[in-house]
């Protein structure tokens, strides 16, 4: 058996989970709610955020929280749709990566639905670009871009030109979207929580534990309307 201990903070700024009371002060980082794996123990929580738990086998969650306060999302998503005749419509998909230049995200995948009348799209990227792919899912009518590698501060333009085969009676940007976006930012935390320090109390004679952190955001539901 072997325990371990976490202390964590959040960039030098009080953490006040709601749940656990306390008052948010100027720059606080407040959640909404959280919750915490069977192994661990709190009785030191409320005193010095530290997390005392047995660790099971595998990888598990050692809390799970909530943050509805306003915070910079890692991608802002800018969408325009232009018609172009009774049978033809254009849509302009621009992301910016919102985060520091020295993180690089990768697998970054755009998705869109598009009106259920759509038969064929054509893709134009910006000139240069390179490790990004279009396609056109006809069977759901969605709309896909895939981006390999998007650097911190950048920003990426996608144009796809719409044949339809029927005239839109109707609002076409109320037939499109949500846009989706699924990424993983390595080494990028947009809620400021971190583990001060990772402690081993006890060690086993059969495990053998490595003592790391790492930093990880990877969208879980990412969505943008029109």
């Amino acid at each position: 058996m072997w325990c371990i201990w976490y202390y964590i903070k959040s960039d030098g700024i009080t953490f006040v989970p709601t749940d656990y009371g306390g008052s948010a002060g100027s720059g606080a980082v407040v959640l909404d709610d959280c919750n915490f794996h069977e192994s661990v123990q709190l009785d030191s929580f409320d005193v010095d955020r530290t997390l005392t738990l047995v660790p099971p086998d595998g990888e598990f969650p050692v809390m799970n929280y909530r943050i509805t306060q306003e915070f910079k999302p890692p991608f802002r998503i800018n969408t325009l749709i232009e018609e172009a005749g009774s049978l033809k419509a254009e849509v302009i998909l621009k992301i910016r990566a919102e985060f520091p230049s020295d993180i690089t995200a990768n697998t970054i995948l755009v998705q869109m639905p598009l009106p259920t009348y759509t038969s064929r799209v054509s893709f134009e990227l910006e000139p240069g670009t390179v490790g990004q792919t279009t396609d056109f899912k006809e069977s759901n009518k969605r709309l896909e871009w895939s981006l390999k590698k998007v650097v911190g501060g950048s920003d990426h333009t996608l144009r796809a030109k719409l044949t339809f085969s029927q005239e839109s009676h109707g609002n076409i940007t109320k037939e499109a979207g949500p846009v989706s976006m699924t990424f993983t930012i390595p080494m990028y935390n947009p809620s400021r929580l971190q583990v001060k320090y990772l402690q081993i109390a006890k060690k086993s004679k059969t495990y053998n534990p490595y003592r790391w952190v790492r930093y990880v955001t990877q969208a879980n539901s990412y969505v943008a309307r029109i």
